[in-house]
């Protein structure tokens, strides 16, 4: 990939007002950062024709920072694609950590699956391939399991957010971090309707009515974070 295309790709995931300024980003202070193995994962999924998926760097970044802040060690992520967040993940909590990973399409799983047995923490995953809701109610069925895990990420189908949440506030323990991705949905959130892509109308208005419920709850502390597509960062008070 040549570097307009690729700069044409890294901007698709940022918010910032231009490409060049979304590249400074990514060139001083993520690409120099960024393991060896995320990279080439990274390039894999950049040929992918739904590559716009993929979490994106700075993104990345942050989460690694936040399960490091946390010394998360039991996690959980709804929506996994080639695995860019997964690997992440898996190189950031500790030997004996573990990921219950979760999505509906294991045959871009295995586009990355490769490269995170490359970097040695396959061991780290328990990978499932379902729909999200069946899986965390069965979680939840094991008493164990409430407040059991440290950090959940949520790149999922928009429409169930909000019941993933709610399992999540139970699954997660008191002081555990939520993250959820495209939360500024392509910055369609600011838009009026009539001026929205048609692409983007279904989404933006599932993502206003799930940042109006999250900004509302008293579970939770937030921060809706500018990187990629929107994060918002949910801290569990109780």
């Amino acid at each position: 990939m040549d570097n307009e295309k690729k700069r044409s790709a890294s901007f698709s995931k940022g918010l910032l007002q231009s490409g060049e300024l979304y590249q400074y980003v990514l060139e001083t202070n993520v690409y120099p950062r960024e393991p060896e193995l995320l990279k080439e994962l990274r390039d894999m999924t950049a040929t992918h024709p739904r590559a716009i998926m993929a979490t994106a760097p700075d993104a990345g970044q942050l989460i690694a920072m936040l399960l490091k802040l946390i010394n998360a060690k039991r996690t959980i992520e709804v929506g996994v694609f080639t695995g860019y967040s997964l690997l992440l993940t898996a190189l950031t909590i500790p030997e004996d950590g573990k990921i219950v990973a979760i999505d509906m399409n294991r045959e871009a799983y295995e586009i990355g699956l490769p490269v995170i047995r490359k970097a040695g923490v396959e061991n780290k995953i328990e990978f499932i391939e379902s729909e999200a809701l069946p899986v965390l109610d069965q979680l939840l069925e094991d008493p164990g399991n409430e407040n059991g895990f440290d950090f959940a990420f949520i790149d999922a189908d928009k429409i169930n957010y909000w019941k993933y949440h709610e399992r999540l506030m139970k699954l997660v323990n008191v002081g555990g971090i939520v993250v959820y991705d495209n939360t500024l949905w392509a910055g369609s959130v600011a838009m009026p309707e009539e001026c929205t892509p048609e692409i983007l109308r279904e989404g933006r208005q599932r993502t206003l009515e799930f940042n109006k419920l999250l900004a509302a709850d008293p579970r939770v502390e937030i921060s809706l974070a500018p990187l990629g597509d929107g994060i918002t960062i949910c801290r569990r008070m109780h």
